[in-house]
C-alpha cells in the first residue's frame, strides 16, 4: 500500500505565494513539487480563505458572507412559504392591525375545512 504524502503549511504557503505572484507557471509548479493541478488549485482555494497561517483574502471573505446570507434567504423562504400555506389552510388566522402579536393560532377543536357546514 502507498504511503499517503502530507506537507507542511509552510511549504503549502510557499508554492501557492510563488504562484500567485506568477514567478512559476501551475504547470512548472506541479511538475517540480510533483503533486496535481487540483491538489494545487485546493491549497490555493485554501490560501484565499486564510488557512495557511495567513488573513484570507477580501474576495473570499465577502464570497464567505454571501454564501451565509443566501443560507439565511432560503431559510426564510421556506419559513415564509410554511406561513402562507399554514394561513390558507386556517390553521393561523393574520393579526389585526391594533393586535400586537404576530400569529394568532386558531383556538378551536377543529380546523376549518371549508364547505356548507362551516
Amino acid at each position: 500500500m502507498k504511503h499517503r504524502r502530507s506537507f507542511a503549511v509552510e511549504l503549502k504557503r510557499q508554492i501557492v505565494e510563488e504562484l500567485l505572484s506568477g514567478m512559476s507557471t501551475p504547470a512548472q509548479l506541479t511538475r517540480r513539487y510533483e503533486i496535481s493541478s487540483g491538489l494545487l488549485y485546493h491549497w490555493k482555494e485554501q490560501y484565499a480563505k486564510g488557512r495557511f497561517n495567513n488573513e484570507p483574502t477580501k474576495e473570499a471573505a465577502l464570497e464567505d458572507r454571501v454564501r451565509q446570507l443566501e443560507q439565511l434567504v432560503g431559510k426564510l423562504t421556506l419559513e415564509n412559504e410554511f406561513l402562507k400555506k399554514a394561513v390558507q389552510r386556517g390553521l393561523l388566522t393574520l393579526p389585526k392591525k391594533s393586535d400586537n402579536s404576530l400569529m394568532n393560532t386558531v383556538t378551536s377543536s377543529k380546523a376549518r375545512r371549508g364547505g356548507a357546514n362551516s
